[in-house]
């Protein structure tokens, strides 16, 4: 079973989810599935198609915005929209790292402070210096 990890009160993110996660995801009351991983990276990862139609069967809405590198404004704005919503997010990747460095990258852009970012990259578990660090 992967675990969430809470970020925001809107906002978690996960190592690679599973189908089966997809409808633990619903029950923990996300609305919204954001992948960042690219097809094909690992063998025997799920497909985003699989994902896709486990969160389909689910009712959740499904986003598929794969990093492959530092991310871009394009794949931040992805996760800056979905929480637009008000929506309870979940992004996810091989790690969570991508997904939490996608986030602050969008944040970050919107104006929100660095080191509020930072702290809920620390407590979350991961390290947001280098993509905080790229923004003016």
């Amino acid at each position: 079973m992967t675990e969430f990890r809470r970020v925001t009160d809107h906002f978690s993110v996960a190592p690679q989810i599973s189908v089966e996660d997809v409808a633990r995801a619903k029950q923990a009351g996300f609305s919204v599935i954001i992948n960042n991983r690219p097809d094909g990276e690992e063998p025997g990862q799920p497909t985003s198609d699989a994902i896709k139609a486990a969160c389909e069967a689910q009712d959740l809405i499904y986003a598929h915005a794969p990093v492959m590198g530092p991310p871009t404004r394009a794949q931040a704005a992805v996760t800056h929209e979905a929480l637009e919503t008000g929506a309870a997010v979940l992004a996810f990747c091989r790690s969570g790292t991508r997904s939490i460095h996608t986030w602050a990258l969008g944040q970050a852009l919107e104006g929100a402070a660095k080191d509020d970012l930072f702290r809920l990259g620390q407590a979350a578990g991961y390290d947001l210096r280098p993509t905080l660090s790229t923004i003016a």
